[in-house]
């Protein structure tokens, strides 16, 4: 696994610095992860995941496909809404919350309104 977090920090071509802030870390912790000295714990392995849109097993296994599918992981990304965009989190919310038929005019004025030029 070690290998491949290396890997996908350099093919991102972030440095240790830029590839901790993205993740949430400190520099000193790549680094000494880099060099064996420390371990990731498994939530700071599913937020690479998250932040990279990288296969989980592929990180943690080297099989399967490295890079996610989105529809696999949309419980996934709704938990990451949730926390991170609370903008977001309350538009979804309200759109949960229509009836069917506001969900159609919804749709219809997004639909007009993204094709306007």
């Amino acid at each position: 696994m070690r290998n491949r977090i290396i890997e996908l920090r350099k093919e991102q071509g972030l440095s240790q610095e830029a590839f901790a802030k993205k993740v949430g870390l400190s520099r000193n912790f790549i680094n000494q992860f880099e060099n064996g000295n420390r371990n990731m714990s498994d939530r700071t392995i599913s937020d690479i995941c998250n932040t990279f849109q990288i296969n989980e097993e592929w990180l943690r296994t080297g099989k399967g496909v490295k890079e996610s599918s989105a529809d696999l992981d949309y419980g996934k990304i709704c938990a990451k809404i949730g926390i991170t965009d609370k903008k977001a989190k309350a538009a979804i919310m309200k759109y949960y919350e229509l009836s069917p038929e506001d969900k159609e005019l919804f749709w219809k004025f997004a639909e007009r309104f993204l094709n306007m030029k």
